[in-house]
């Protein structure tokens, strides 16, 4: 089970900088774009199972050195796209934790079959009835 958002925010860092969002002519002289930095190995959250799912589901998205990085600039606000982002990185963490089901695989029903084959004898039965008759 993952821990709360809210206990993650110890192993977190977070960078400010200048958006290309929104903002007008605010967008150049105020840092609303977050990113969240977050290193896996390190996290004292989470068991070596957990990480190691994390690692393999995330593969692309860490950086050389470990790190997770999340990054909001959807809002003009620098705190609203802090909880953007701290959203985006929980829910990042448990996509990666879910299990798929797994597949059964099964097999069409005799009807199921019967009825696709009378569909294909009443297709193949049009297009005979469009060729020309040789006497």
């Amino acid at each position: 089970m993952l821990p709360p958002a809210s206990a993650f925010l110890p192993e977190i860092v977070f960078q400010t900088s200048r958006s290309s969002g929104p903002g007008g002519q605010n967008v150049n002289k105020v840092e609303s774009r977050v990113e969240l930095r977050w290193h896996l190995q390190q996290s004292q959250l989470l068991t070596d199972l957990q990480k190691s799912l994390i690692l393999e589901k995330l593969a692309n998205q860490l950086t050389a050195d470990g790190f997770l990085l999340v990054t909001a600039q959807d809002d003009r606000s620098q705190l609203r796209n802090k909880e953007i982002v701290l959203a985006r990185f929980y829910e990042l963490l448990q996509k990666s934790l879910r299990r798929p089901k797994p597949r059964r695989a099964t097999r069409p029903s005799a009807g199921a079959v019967r009825k696709r084959l009378e569909g294909k004898k009443i297709q193949s039965d049009k297009k005979a009835n469009r060729r020309k008759l040789n006497d």
